[in-house]
């Protein structure tokens, strides 16, 4: 385990993950000649960056594409299209043993404590086990190595003869951050690693996390439905709905100042500790979408009280509203958007597309 912060050579770009319009369809399969018969679009058009040693934080409701995003990064699920790139490397690009010998620099953290660790192996065993493989460090080394990693993550080196079940949710979840760290990442992809535990052990490892990024330069994608540890932890927060990217933001930008209706309804649902104060929750009408046949044109005007004629035919354009604040939404189109947008709704009114449409929205909600 490197002492030291990394830091980038000054020729290497300052975002260490650009994603490129990422799109991850899984086939439906149909029961007896094994068909494709369709795709449930999981992830369908997402791109951001993440710069080096910082955290971006993931949002939104279930069955978004939050974690099928954070597992095709990482090539743990190949793609459908789109690009990856980790440190200025194509990971798509990779032949397998490039792949495998790039996996000590991408790591993940998953959600579940409980079943991302084998019961029948003992915790120093888990944690070194990679270490090994990767040569990490000479053989001589490894045992102090371990227990350095394992001291750094909060546990105790008599705990490596134990196994996970004779740990609790925090500590297991210790263990898992032990088992990333050992090989010394840049890029750690976090999948909701505090949803499974009580408040306050959530609070323990998101300092843990912390810290650790403080000490080592550690890169994050945080994954998390739970709005307040992603603005706790986060520098910019990208917010989904439905497989697409709906806004992105610096932290303090995105909270204070929402520009799409979805991340205005759902910062709106934030508990306020204040008992008096008045608070604007937005409830939103209707069920998700199913991602097997998404409405046409945006994908949040099924439920959105802003919604517009524009909105069902088209759409909206990728594009910075603010500085550094990225949107998808018709309500900031600029004119030149704007006319053609309704060019195009004029076009389906005449042929009456648009009423078979709102036919078929009716019948999918």
């Amino acid at each position: 385990m490197n002492e030291n912060v990394k830091t980038a050579p000054e020729q290497e770009s300052e975002y260490l993950v650009e994603v490129n319009n990422l799109v991850k369809w899984f086939p439906i399969k149909s029961s007896f000649f094994r068909r494709t018969i369709g795709h449930v679009r999981a992830v369908d058009g997402v791109s951001f960056k993440i710069k080096r040693g910082q955290t971006m934080g993931l949002v939104g409701e279930s069955g978004c594409g939050k974690t099928t995003v954070g597992r095709t990064i990482l090539r743990l699920i190949d793609r459908t299209s789109g690009e990856v790139k980790i440190g200025g490397r194509d990971i798509f690009a990779l032949s397998r043993e490039e792949l495998r010998l790039m996996r000590p620099e991408i790591q993940i953290i998953f959600q579940d404590p409980y079943s991302s660790l084998s019961p029948r192996i003992p915790v120093g065993e888990i944690i070194g086990e990679a270490v090994r493989e990767h040569n990490i460090v000479p053989p001589e080394e490894f045992d102090d190595y371990i227990s350095r990693v394992m001291r750094a993550c909060g546990l105790q080196e008599y705990h490596k003869d134990r196994y996970p079940h004779e740990f609790s949710g925090g500590q297991r979840q210790r263990i898992c951050i032990a088992r990333a760290l050992a090989l010394n990442p840049e890029f750690i992809v976090c999948d909701e690693p505090v949803s499974a535990l009580d408040v306050s052990i959530q609070a323990q490892i998101i300092n843990l996390l912390k810290q650790l990024q403080k000490n080592f330069g550690f890169t994050y994608l945080f994954i998390s439905h739970d709005l307040s540890v992603v603005e706790h932890i986060s520098d910019t927060v990208g917010v989904m709905y439905l497989g697409n990217l709906v806004e992105y933001a610096p932290t303090d930008s995105v909270f204070k100042h929402p520009l799409h209706p979805y991340t205005v309804a759902l910062f709106s649902a934030i508990p306020v500790p204040d008992p008096d104060a008045k608070v604007n929750r937005i409830v939103l009408q209707g069920s998700l979408p199913s991602p097997v046949n998404p409405p046409t044109g945006c994908k949040f005007h099924t439920r959105c009280d802003r919604c517009m004629d524009i909105c069902r035919c088209a759409v909206p354009e990728w594009r910075e509203i603010e500085p550094e604040h990225w949107c998808a939404c018709h309500l900031y189109n600029g004119k030149e958007e704007q006319e053609r947008a309704e060019k195009a709704l004029r076009r389906d009114r005449d042929s009456g597309a648009l009423n078979e449409r709102k036919k078929t929205e009716e019948t999918i909600l």
